[in-house]
Order: C-alpha cells, then structure tokens, then sequence
C-alpha cells in the first residue's frame, strides 16, 4: 500500500529526528490559503530521553507550477527566514528543506509552526475582527511595529543581500516593472490597450529610491499571524526584496487592500499609521512614490491575474481559484486607468 502524505512526513521528521521514539502527527491539516504552494500544518509528538515532546510545524510544497510560475524560489524564502531569525523582525523559525522531489513529489520546507491566526481580511468575519481590534487599540500598532521592524533591520549585517541589491536611483522600480512584465509575458492573454499603456507609464515615471530597505512586498493583515492582539510572526516570505521601503508604504495605503473599509489594510487609522510608521523608522514618507506604487502594484496585480487564469486554460494547474481570477483582470486594469486619469 503506498504511503500517505502523513506517513511521508513521518519518515522525513524521523531522519531529522534521529532521538524521536513513537513519533505520531495530529491536527494534521491542508490549508486552503496560499496561491504559489501547497500548506500542511500540524503537531508533532514523540518521546526523547524519557520526555514526551510536542512541536508544531508548518510545510510549505512546490506544486510544480505555482501563481508566480518561474519567479517563486522556495530556496530563497528558506534563507530568508533562516536570515530573520535572530532579529527583531516576528517570524517563524525555519527547521529544514528537501530540495529532492521524490519524498512528496516536489521540494519543501519545514518551518516552525507559530501560534495565532491569519485572519482573512476580504472576509465578513475577517472585517468584523480587524475593525473590534482597531477599536481596541493594540492590533494597529503592533502592525506598524512589525513593518518597521523589516525596514528598521541591517539587512546586510543579517546577509540578505543574496537576494540582490538594486543600484541607485530608479533602478529598484524598473527592476520590479520588468520582473512582473516577464510573468506577463510568460501568460497566455489577449491583447490589454491599457496594460500596454500602464507599462509604458511606469517605465517613464520611475522614482528614485530614497533608501534601501528589506521589504516584504505583500505587507497585510492576511499575511500576518495574530494573537492577543499581537503580529505573532510574518508570514508568505515569496515577494521580499532589497529595495524602496515606501513600496511596503503604499500597499498599506493602498485601496487594493482594504476592500471598503475606512481603516488601511482593514485596521489602522491613516494617520495613524503615517505618523507612527515615520517616528519608528525616522522616515518620511513620499507620497507621490507611494502613488506610483500603488499603480505598480495594479500592474503586478494584473500580472498574478493573467499568469493564474493562464495557468488554468493551460492545463497546468486545475485549481478553481485561479480560473475565478479572469474576472479580476479587467477590473484592476479599470483601476489602473482610472489612476493614469483616462
């Protein structure tokens, strides 16, 4: 009888766990979160030196073809993690990677699994808990501690610098435009007049970079883990860049992530997180490159749009989710439009 996922893992944590005796998994569950990889969370129990121990973990699985195709690099979110581990920055510890396909039938880390919940923000359930903790007071500022803390941070001291340093002035921004225009071009798409605009936009409006930050390029209640009113860790490590940190800025301003809420990203006051984000990092905040980033991050959208729809019409991926993106393509290039003033 061939193995279950379970007994898989079983197997692996045992050859990292050489003193583990009777080791068992429970509350052993899939996530449906997640668009590039495949999420098993669970606990970990076994005897050691006369002990019982238990220990949560979390396991993040190349699927093999993923929202971001070519542009996730699991080895890198590894690193990364393992980067942020003796910093102030919230995150999980990382434990190990199998770059070898054959156990689960692609490569995967094991990661620490934090306590807290990742509350979806686009739910009513979601709003409802972010606007009573806004209310409360503790949420907003531990979500502007946490992003500070990853702008704050001495990334070279801490050797992130493996994920590549941009030169000066506008090269950050171009580089980020030609990233997501090559996913672009990797998906299967009609022509899109006003994708083709809001390239050529971009391309010529570049700012300059007024200060290299690590920047974890998806900052938003969704993507952190909460408890007691605490960021508990940072989560979805796949976008993180050395580059302009009020590119983090504007997608806390931006109205992609607050789905009708007064509140940014559902949960903190404007002013509010302006005024503290910038006593906490000592920056000040440049509103016209916030602008342009917040048009950059519609062409990214665009972009994760056009390359999951593609993914499905292709028969490359059967996940429902990605056909459902169709609908959202022409509704962020509306966006953008309205943006460039059309």
């Amino acid at each position: 009888m061939p193995q279950s996922t379970q007994d898989k893992i079983i197997t692996y944590l045992q050859s990292k766990l050489p003193l583990a005796q009777d080791l068992s998994l429970s509350q052993f569950i899939q996530t449906a979160v997640g668009w590039s990889h495949e999420i098993y969370v669970f606990y970990a129990h076994w005897k050691e030196n006369g002990q019982e121990v238990t220990r949560g973990f979390c396991l993040r699985k190349d699927p093999g073809v993923g929202l971001l195709r070519g542009l996730s690099d699991l080895k890198e979110q590894f690193r990364v993690i393992q980067a942020l581990e003796p910093t102030s920055a919230p995150t999980p510890k990382a434990y190990w990677i199998e770059e070898d396909p054959a156990l689960l039938g692609g490569p995967f880390f094991i990661m620490e699994k934090i306590e807290g919940e990742a509350t979806n923000p686009w739910s009513k359930v979601g709003k409802q808990f972010y606007a009573e903790a806004a209310k409360r007071g503790k949420l907003p500022r531990s979500f502007i501690e946490a992003l500070a803390s990853l702008h704050n941070l001495d990334w070279r001291a801490v050797g992130l610098d493996f994920i590549g340093v941009p030169g000066p002035g506008t090269d950050f921004a171009l580089r980020e435009v030609a990233k997501w225009e090559s996913l672009i071009q990797q998906s299967s798409r009609k022509p899109e007049p006003v994708l083709t605009e809001l390239l050529q936009w971009l391309k010529a409006n570049a700012p300059k970079t007024q200060r290299l930050a690590f920047v974890h390029g998806a900052y938003r209640t969704g993507n952190l883990m909460i408890k007691d009113d605490l960021i508990t860790a940072i989560i979805d490590w796949e976008l993180q860049v050395i580059g302009d940190p009020m590119y983090d800025v504007a997608y806390v301003l931006s109205d992609l992530n607050r789905e009708g809420s007064p509140l940014l990203s559902c949960v903190v006051e404007r002013e509010f997180f302006i005024d503290t984000y910038q006593e906490m990092t000592g920056l000040t905040i440049d509103f016209d490159a916030c602008r342009y980033y917040e048009i950059l991050y519609m062409m990214r959208s665009t972009a994760f749009w056009l390359s999951a729809s593609g993914l499905f019409a292709e028969g490359k991926n059967k996940d429902l989710r990605l056909a459902r993106t169709t609908y959202s393509v022409p509704v962020v290039l509306d966006m953008a439009a309205k943006a460039l003033g059309f």
